[in-house]
């Protein structure tokens, strides 16, 4: 599902216009994003939680040259599905 199937599929279930729809989609992702580039994390009970973590510089080499390379420090984001999502699924 990519997202224009996600806006129709929260137009139909919701009953907006996919123009309404898109717009709280956007809106969610936003405050999401916002919220993980604050440091903090998002907890959706029964779905899951967004988080960042932080990776450590570390050294690796070039596939290309083999050359050792050092690969910098860096914050990734982390989704952790919930026991709903989980029993949903399975």
């Amino acid at each position: 599902m990519n997202k224009q199937e996600l806006v129709g599929a929260v137009a139909d279930a919701a009953g907006l216009a996919k123009t309404d729809a898109a717009k709280a989609v956007d809106a969610v992702f936003d405050a999401i994003t916002g919220e993980l580039k604050k440091g903090g994390d998002v907890r959706l009970v029964g779905f899951g939680t967004f988080s960042v973590t932080k990776r450590k510089a570390s050294t690796g080499r070039n596939p290309r040259t083999g050359e050792t390379m050092t690969i910098k420090a860096s914050s990734q984001p982390k989704f952790k599905a919930g026991k709903g999502l989980k029993d949903a699924v399975n």
